[in-house]
């Protein structure tokens, strides 16, 4: 490819909107165009990389027995609909109706219609194990786009899907996939981390999120400072510690004014916020849809509710904050709340499992400056559902080991769901085993998106003068510049290039009639991890400088010996690559 007939142009600076250096460094080298907010065009440059990000994922996803298929990216919404996932999902989804009037939806993932064409082509359990996936196009109207690639709407993603018999095969594809995502991404030059995470909108019992850790990630995770543990914070467990041993007291109303906040009562009456109870109120939307329930939430006062873990308990498909007006119509006093004295039939009562063992905890008196002392949970006040519903926080104790819990943040490239047999189910999808009886076909469902992948990659290797790419995802694996002065060395630069292309090389020759200033910091933006530069100096000294990307020094390299060369650095490149050094 040369540069002079390059669809794309390097730009001197970043667009005033661009937050995190993937998203300035990828528009600056011309590698994509935004079109509207959270959706972009790949140019040339960007396009290559997701060919070769491409590959990689149908190298793994072949490698443990993948067949990949193309399924449509409109959907009737019957599918949907039978699922349930058509009420559950908000206007994340892309709903539309045709020129019929019928219901519609773009697609943001394809467990319905896996489902509805195993309901056709799977018969008996001879045909199982099978494992399908694509690389397609989805749709999801995501309200806040952010760091360019990383949260888009329209997304370039590989999902994938199991079919088994039973869990046992379901455990073995998840466990194949498991595996794949970490060598994908150990080819694409990242290390990432598996955590687990909430089954949000796919449903089923286990999933696991594969992170890229990173400041900008807009993931919270929590990790074990010595064992393996890791997981989402919105699933993160922790070590809560014993209940105090005590005998329940009496109740006691006390007089707390300008009490209001935690931190406020606690220095109030001289005691520890872990004396104390939570109270956090939301509004929750559950699948009778005619109305919505206030949920009740109630944590030890020196931890935080995990709204996550909230809406689980509570069965909730959904919770925003509750409005004071919305709390007090069951009779509790914002501020000096408590679930003792309220109206239960409008709210579920969700109780963190160590309040529901720690007796004599301080809260509301539902009456403004005022709390009780000595309240305790199956005395005072029942609750509905008592589970883990408290947020892991830095220095919590490790659930697994009972070390040191540490938070940081990351991207999500990929994630893996066992779903079980909720879409077999809702669509009939059912085999016939040995003894002729039907059972509904077990799904697994895994994705990642190829753009946020690049972000993360682009993310993770760069500098200060531009993108630094691995060999396995670069566009090209080396850029040839081109500084003639003279006929001379403009033909030395042609031969040269023709010889690459010839001999398998993946080469951007820089034919511009440009500085070389410009050349040079052009080539350093695009990121390319080999540079041959071609000029009167090097023909003098004998040959043309080749270098690394990541390298300050070149080394000159006779012209008759550089196709020669400029393999064995592609081939030490992707042994470095392999062996985890890159």
């Amino acid at each position: 490819m040369r540069v002079s007939h390059l669809f794309g142009t390097t730009l001197r600076e970043a667009p005033g909107d661009a937050e995190v250096a993937s998203h300035q460094l990828l528009v600056r080298a011309g590698y994509v165009r935004q079109l509207a907010a959270g959706i972009f065009s790949y140019l040339p440059l960007g396009q290559r990389a997701l060919l070769k990000i491409a590959r990689i994922l149908r190298e793994e996803l072949d490698a443990i027995g993948g067949q990949e298929v193309s399924l449509p990216v409109v959907h009737p919404a019957e599918l949907w609909q039978a699922t349930g996932r058509w009420y559950e999902i908000d206007d994340t989804m892309a709903r539309f109706q045709d020129r019929r009037g019928r219901d519609m939806v773009l697609a943001m993932t394809h467990e319905e219609v896996v489902a509805q064409i195993a309901s056709t082509e799977v018969q008996s359990y001879r045909q199982l194990p099978i494992l399908v996936y694509q690389i397609q196009t989805k749709f999801r109207d995501e309200l806040r786009s952010r760091g360019g690639l990383i949260r888009v709407r329209e997304f370039l993603m590989k999902d994938s899907y199991s079919l088994d018999r039973d869990h046992e095969g379901l455990q073995r594809q998840y466990d194949a996939h498991y595996k794949a995502y970490l060598e994908i991404g150990h080819r694409a030059g990242l290390t990432l981390l598996p955590v687990l995470s909430d089954v949000g909108m796919m449903g089923g019992k286990v999933a696991h999120e594969f992170m890229y850790v990173t400041a900008i990630g807009e993931d919270s995770l929590v990790r074990c400072s010595a064992c393996d543990y890791s997981a989402n914070l919105e699933v993160a467990r922790f070590d809560r510690g014993d209940a105090p041993d005590e005998a329940p007291k009496p109740i006691e109303r006390v007089h707390t004014p300008a009490s209001k906040t935690i931190a406020e009562l606690s220095s109030f009456l001289g005691v520890e916020p872990a004396r104390t109870g939570k109270i956090v109120f939301f509004m929750g939307t559950f699948p009778d849809p005619s109305k919505e329930r206030l949920v009740v939430a109630i944590v030890r006062g020196d931890m935080d509710a995990n709204p996550i873990q909230v809406q689980r308990h509570a069965g909730a498909l959904a919770l925003r904050p509750a409005r004071d007006e919305e709390i007090e119509e069951v009779g509790a006093v914002p501020g000096f709340a408590s679930p003792i004295g309220i109206d239960r039939s409008g709210a579920v009562v969700v109780v963190d499992e160590l309040v529901a063992m720690s007796p004599n905890l301080i809260l509301g008196a539902n009456e403004p400056d005022y709390h009780l002392l000595n309240t305790s949970c199956g005395r005072d006040y029942e609750a509905d559902v008592v589970g883990e519903i408290a947020t892991a926080f830095e220095g919590a104790s490790c659930p697994e080991c009972g070390e040191t819990l540490q938070l940081i943040r990351g991207v999500e490239v990929g994630n893996i769901f066992q779903l079980g047999t909720k879409y077999s189910e809702a669509l009939a999808a059912y085999y016939t085993d040995e003894d002729g009886e039907e059972k509904p076909i077990v799904l697994g469902s895994y994705g990642i998106g190829l753009g946020r992948l690049l972000a993360c990659v682009a993310e993770e290797h760069r500098d200060e003068r531009g993108l630094a790419l691995p060999v396995s995802v670069a566009p090209f694996e080396v850029s040839l510049v081109s500084l003639a002065k003279s006929g001379e060395t403009a033909a030395a630069a042609e031969d040269l290039y023709e010889r690459l292309r010839a001999g398998g090389i993946q080469v951007l020759f820089d034919d511009r009639d440009a500085s070389p200033g410009v050349k040079l910091n052009d080539a350093d933006l695009q990121g390319m991890p080999l540079r041959l530069l071609v000029s009167e100096r090097s023909l003098k000294a004998g040959g043309a400088e080749l270098k690394r990307r990541t390298e300050s020094e070149a080394r000159l390299i006779p012209l008759e010996d550089v196709v020669d060369a400029v393999r064995a650095e592609i081939a030490a490149l992707e042994a470095e690559l392999a062996s985890g050094v890159a």
